[in-house]
């Protein structure tokens, strides 16, 4: 067996232990298995695909630089990676929201309004899918990063909670809290129940197991 293909069939464990010994082929292995459903976690949570391809390479490279620090569940390296990934978008929309403020500040009276928002809205035409996006973004951050994880990403509640740093238990009660104000947000027009979306979620996964 080659060494290319004794990397492929090892498993995030054995992959980033050789990888901390300098192993870099390792590494590029793990991001091969996992930068696809770090770029989907990226673009649901921003909405854009160019601004998710960004968002994984900046995530692997924090990986990489953390890379002492891993966390696996169940051997599964995933749930860690995505909390790197929540942390650099919400690091990334805080110093968005200053830069905008800043520009507000010394924009004069008489500027020319910017109509970004507007235009970015309107590429996307589907109705169906922009109102399922604003329903998603009037929820609160922790409501809705549970809600991506644990129903569209198919993550158990264990591995939302490393990806979240929190217990177990509020990933729960967060999960169950965001799927009530999603069905209020949403009652008002006809959308797909997020529980009954084809990705597997932490219960019929648990069960699996």
């Amino acid at each position: 067996m080659s060494e290319t293909a004794d990397m492929i069939r090892a498993d995030d464990g054995e992959l980033w232990q050789r990888a901390r010994q300098g192993e870099a082929e390792c590494f590029g292995v793990l991001f091969d298995r996992h930068s696809g459903a770090v770029r989907e976690f990226c673009a649901r949570r921003t909405g854009s695909i160019d601004a998710a391809d960004d968002l994984v390479s900046i995530v692997f490279l924090e990986a990489w630089r953390r890379r002492g620090e891993v966390e696996l569940v169940d051997g599964n390296a995933l749930p860690w990676l995505y909390g790197i990934a929540r942390r650099t978008i919400q690091h990334r929309w805080r110093t968005a929201v200053r830069h905008r403020r800043a520009l507000e500040r010394l924009a004069p009276a008489s500027a020319t309004p910017d109509h970004a928002e507007e235009v970015a809205g309107r590429l996307d035409d589907e109705r169906h899918l922009a109102r399922l996006r604003a329903a998603l973004e009037r929820l609160r951050p922790p409501d809705r990063d549970v809600l991506l994880l644990c129903v569209w990403q198919g993550l158990t509640y264990a591995e939302a909670a490393v990806a979240l740093g929190v217990p177990v238990g509020t990933v729960r009660s967060r999960l169950s809290r965001a799927r009530s104000r999603l069905d209020a947000e949403t009652s008002s027009f006809e959308i797909v129940d997020p529980a009954t979306c084809p990705v597997a979620t932490p219960t019929q996964r648990q069960e699996m197991s």
